[in-house]
């Protein structure tokens, strides 16, 4: 078994886990329930991780992972007001609460 993905988000590890299963990728998902240990565990221990089971298949698991990844990355932007950067998330800027530019 090899690891292919982790992150602290489960439903993008679940969705991970979708995608290489419709490719007849058998998988493993550990830390599963390991949330409930935070605080006496480092974060980053608890997240959850989706294994390969056969060793053959982990190459043409990170194709398929780093595809959907390079697909969702949503990449910064700047303010047309201030050029402050910020996350894809936000709507408007945290530094001068202008609006995003159109995307």
């Amino acid at each position: 078994m090899k690891l292919v993905y982790t992150h602290e988000n489960r439903l993008l590890v679940s969705n991970a886990q979708n995608l290489l299963e419709q490719a007849n990728i058998s998988t493993v998902l550990k830390n599963e329930y390991a949330a409930g240990a935070m605080g006496d565990i480092a974060p980053i221990d608890s997240w959850m991780e989706l294994w390969v089971a056969d060793d053959k298949d982990h190459s043409h698991a990170m194709v398929l992972i780093n595809t959907i990844s390079a697909n969702t990355d949503e990449k910064n932007w700047f303010c047309p007001q201030c050029s402050e950067s910020n996350n894809s998330s936000f709507e408007i800027c945290w530094q001068c609460h202008a609006e995003a530019p159109s995307r």
